[in-house]
């Protein structure tokens, strides 16, 4: 059983816990964290994205975040994105490889399998730029289904409406990926040279 604690507005912990299932039936609000594993191929920058195993309990078989996954009570986001990216994708990374991109909320409630979703998270963003063989990659078979390598801007057209369904990539999450892009040293040469 997954339990998490139950945050603020600002994504503080209140002291109150909550269990997994029960914090997406009720609405409540609490953390996740998402790591965009991200590369420079002549000059542009590709995201990689997992294909959602199809057993998932929400978007089973669409295009999503690199890796992501809910904050454990007590625990911290950052150990907390290390280890998802490490469970789902197998990449182990120290915390000086992953750069905090921002934070973003996600809130809605859809119907899957007939039953409803709420999701109410506040979620830490990272981004990992090392170099990754996706086929080296040990995927976690319960949670990703394969991972595909994406130019940035196609994601960027895809999320907008209308949402191209294949892909379940938040829109939020994806704009603070996008501004870590741009802020990334070097981005701005590049920007010039284009010019």
């Amino acid at each position: 059983m997954e339990i998490f604690d139950i945050v603020d507005e600002k994504g503080i912990p209140t002291g109150e816990l909550i269990e997994r299932s029960e914090a997406h039936l009720r609405d409540i609000r609490h953390r996740t964290a998402h790591v965009w594993v991200v590369r420079q191929t002549d000059g542009r920058y590709e995201v990689l994205l997992q294909k959602r195993a199809a057993c998932k309990e929400s978007f089973p078989g669409c295009y999503d975040t690199s890796s992501a996954g809910h904050i454990h009570a007590g625990d911290e986001p950052l150990p907390s994105a290390l280890r998802e990216l490490e469970e789902e994708l197998g990449i182990r990374a120290e915390e000086s490889d992953l750069s905090f991109a921002g934070n973003f909320v996600s809130h809605y409630e859809r119907v899957f399998y007939d039953k409803p979703f709420r999701d109410n998270e506040y979620t830490f963003v990272y981004v990992y730029d090392k170099p990754v063989d996706i086929e080296a990659l040990k995927l976690q078979d319960d949670e990703v289904e394969s991972v595909k390598w994406f130019d940035i801007d196609q994601v960027s057209k895809a999320i907008e409406p209308p949402r191209d369904e294949r892909f379940c990539v938040p829109i939020d999450g994806f704009a603070v990926l996008r501004a870590w892009v741009e802020r990334k040293p070097g981005k701005q040469e590049q920007n010039e040279e284009q010019v």
